[in-house]
């Protein structure tokens, strides 16, 4: 789990897909390793998750930004939208077996795996991001499915701005601004709608664990700021699709252990 947090927290801020491509699988396996829990080990492994992409959102939005990275007015305007989206996937999640949820988490996975590995970083769908109901719309889609994965805002949201004309750069520093709300807003429906819930690893809180919590939280809090200056220095192309197979093997990993 220290080494998810190391790694989880690198490739946060440097690709801004959100830590928790790491840290779910990470907590998915340990806890079943250790042998705690049962049913809800993949429901409790997304909301810790979840927990840890706050303090790391935060910590890279803030090296992003020293950079001037940041478009504040997108941010504004969309962080309001991500947040509902969030607290209503995390509802969903709740409601949702183990078997399903691996299902939403692989096939999401593989669809961001395709994008980072397949399209160009200058492939574009649209001039410019989408305004009115679409943006409300889209802005809960990306919140709600951020949050039944347990990853930041980057995985969904750095995809929909760099297709939409944004630059990489100013995509993937927006979006770590999207995991913050993503973050807070699904934490608290996670704990809440799995409050009671039976198969759950010990000291957690509904679906969080406090422990894996606090222990990955920390390494990604204090790894994401190197991601993110890392992520204004390298030629990232190698790096997308390397990680890209990774996401791929990841998914389909995880389906098959819940399934």
């Amino acid at each position: 789990m220290l080494a998810a947090g190391l790694v989880g927290g690198l490739i946060a801020g440097l690709f801004g897909v959100g830590g928790g491509t790491v840290l779910v699988p990470a907590l998915f396996y340990a806890f079943s390793v250790l042998g705690l829990g049962g049913e809800a080990n993949l429901h409790v492994a997304i909301g810790t998750s979840l927990l840890t992409i706050v303090a790391t959102s935060w910590r890279s939005l803030g090296a992003h930004r020293a950079h001037g990275a940041v478009d504040e007015r997108v941010l504004k305007r969309w962080t309001p939208w991500v947040a509902v989206g969030a607290l209503i996937g995390a509802g969903v999640a709740g409601l949702t077996s183990m078997e399903g949820l691996a299902v939403v988490y692989g096939v999401c996975l593989m669809v961001v795996a395709a994008q980072m590995g397949l399209l160009p970083e200058t492939a574009t769908l649209a001039k410019d991001l989408p305004d009115g109901w679409g943006r409300r719309g889209i802005g809960a889609l990306i919140g709600g499915l951020s949050a039944m994965m347990g990853v930041g805002g980057g995985s969904f949201g750095g995809m929909l701005m760099t297709l939409c004309g944004r630059p990489i750069h100013q995509a993937v520093a927006t979006a770590s601004g999207f995991g913050v709300a993503i973050g807070i807003a699904a934490t608290l429906g996670f704990v809440v709608f799995g409050w009671d819930a039976e198969g759950r690893p010990p000291l957690s809180l509904g679906y969080v664990n406090v422990p894996a919590a606090v222990a990955m939280g920390l390494l990604t809090t204090l790894v994401a700021p190197y991601g993110a200056r890392l992520a204004h220095r390298l030629d990232r192309k190698v790096l997308r699709r390397a990680f890209a197979l990774y996401l791929l093997a990841t998914a389909v990993s995880v389906m098959v252990k819940a399934l």
